[in-house]
Formats: C-alpha cells, structure tokens, sequence
C-alpha cells in the first residue's frame, strides 16, 4: 500500500495507493513534539485539502502553538485532493443537483478502510484519545457530512467557510426552497442527536458575493448560520457550537490559516 517516504522530524509524507479512488494520494503527518505522549493521550486531527496546510505552513502553525503550550498533543494528518475534488468531496448519501458527489461515498471507505488502518500501523497506535475532522470549503462540507454520519468515531468537526450551500434541486428552479433543498442542512433536520459532538464553523465576511434570498446577508454567512440553528433544533448548545466570523476574511488559505489556531486552542487548548 505505501509507495511513499518518511520525512525527519514533526511532518512525514507518505503516499498510498486507494483501492477506491483508484489514485494515489498524498498524505502528510504532522507530529507532536518528539517527547513521549502515551497512545491514550493522543488525539487525531485528520483534515481534507492537505494541500492547504502546505500552503499554510501548518507545520509552523503547530510548531508556535506547542512552543507555547496552547495545545496538548495532536496528531495532525493531511488529506491530499484530487482533480476530481468536486465528486470525492460532498455528502456521501446525496448527490447534488448536477451529480457532483458520485465518489464521496468512495471517499468515506477510502478513510475508514484505508487511512485509519493505515495511520494506526504507521504509528503503533491502537487507539486515539479522541479523533476528530475538519476541512475547507467543499472539503469543509465532506468533513461534516462524514463526523455527522458516523458520530461513534468523532467528538469534533472544523469546518473553514464550508460549502453548505450543497443543494439537490438548482436555485433558478421555481420551486426551490431552500429550507428543504440545502443537503446537509436536511441531513442535521432529519438526523440523531448525539451529546458528545461539538462543532466549529468559520466563515469570512468576503467568502463571497452572492445572496441569493437577497436579506443582505451572504449565503456563505447564511447558510452557516442557518446550519447552526439546525443543530440547536436538534438539542446542541452554544456550548458545543463554536461559530468564528472574520471581518474581511475570505474564501482562500491566508483566512483560513488566521482562524486554523483559533480551531485548535478550542478544541485541544491546554487552558480550555
């Protein structure tokens, strides 16, 4: 399975070949300082779009937060995209109104059946203290879909302006409403509650332009936020939703990289 290679100190590469995405896939481990942390304290992170925390310089990220004592031992794992990011990312039991979405049901069995068993081996961990899963954007949207549906494996989800606008039926349609037609929205409407989950979502003010109910408030905001109160329909609290607005933020890594520290002192902050 691995075809790959291992870096010196906090960030090792790998490579592996799934049997479901028919691909190769790069996969990236950022470490925990090298002093000993016993497997039952260690906690797992994994995160779709690995190739964002390149861009990001998570590495460096991690390194300030841990120099500082912000967060307590992590074991951060980057998932590499695809060309074919639009049909691995989505909700893996819905497609969206034009098809997009067709291998995220892949995509689940590529992380349960291939990256899980893959890390435990590569790391002689049995078990995680607790596992988690965050993501950009579509990668956001794939990361929710995936701790929502499979809540006896998470306690967490991140989710970087996540593309919650995931609809079954096209906006221009006459009889699109999008108290129904929002994919995960009707997902979290129609699904269980489960008291150990929490969630993080962050959006930017400039994520983007678009209105499409036209009350002044764009649907990145919107449809987050909305999403939200699902989630307190369905019996979550404040005290499990953490919601992060950047004045000025955008869709794009540089945001992205100025929220990511905020995300892991609330979910992991030595102080929390």
């Amino acid at each position: 399975m691995l075809i790959g290679k291992k870096n010196n100190g906090l960030l090792e590469n790998y490579i592996i070949h799934s049997h479901f995405l028919k691909r190769d896939v790069l996969i990236d481990f950022y470490l925990p300082p090298a002093k000993q942390v016993p497997a039952e304290q260690l906690s797992l992170l994994l995160i779709n779009d690995g190739q964002d925390l390149v861009a990001m310089q998570f590495q460096e990220i991690l390194q300030k937060l841990y120099d500082q004592n912000e967060i307590s031992p992590l074991l951060c794992v980057g998932l590499h995209c695809s060309a074919d990011r639009k049909n691995e990312y989505g909700t893996a039991k819905h497609l969206d109104y034009k098809g997009r979405g067709a291998k995220a049901a892949l995509y689940n069995r590529f992380v349960f059946e291939e990256v899980m068993p893959f890390i435990r081996k590569t790391n002689h961990v049995k078990t995680f203290k607790e596992k988690s899963y965050a993501g950009f954007s579509l990668g956001g949207l794939s990361a929710m879909d995936i701790v929502w549906n499979n809540p006896q494996e998470f306690t967490r989800a991140g989710i970087f302006s996540g593309s919650f606008w995931w609809r079954d039926k096209c906006q221009d349609d006459a009889d699109f409403d999008e108290k129904v037609n929002r994919i995960m929205h009707q997902q979290v409407k129609k699904g269980v509650y489960h008291p150990w989950l929490k969630f993080f979502f962050e959006v930017g003010t400039q994520d983007e332009t678009a209105d499409r109910n036209n009350n002044g408030i764009i649907d990145a905001i919107d449809d987050t936020i909305s999403l939200i109160d699902e989630l307190k329909a369905k019996g979550y609290s404040d005290r499990d939703i953490k919601y992060l607005e950047l004045q000025d933020g955008k869709h794009d890594v540089p945001t992205w990289a100025r929220s990511f520290p905020d995300f892991l002192r609330w979910g992991w902050g030595t102080n929390s």
